[in-house]
């Protein structure tokens, strides 16, 4: 049974975390290549928060959303 958890941490330590192991050592010489995962994240974000704003203006132009105080059991 311990050589099972043993193989689930070598799987993880040496292979599914390698590439985090590069770029912390990318850090050391480059602060914005190494973060470039997070930068990825930030702009899918961002897209998707514009995209969605998008549709909002739309379902809001087309008069589709009910605005009264009664609408919303939470209000």
């Amino acid at each position: 049974m311990k050589d099972f958890f043993y193989a689930i941490q070598d799987l993880f330590v040496n292979y599914l975390f390698a590439p985090y192991d590069y770029f912390r050592e990318l850090e050391l010489e480059n602060w914005w290549s190494a973060n470039i995962v997070s930068w990825l994240f930030l702009v899918v974000g961002f897209v998707a928060f514009l995209y969605w704003m998008k549709e909002l203006r739309i379902f809001n132009n087309n008069g589709e959303e009910d605005k009264t105080v009664t609408a919303h059991s939470y209000l």
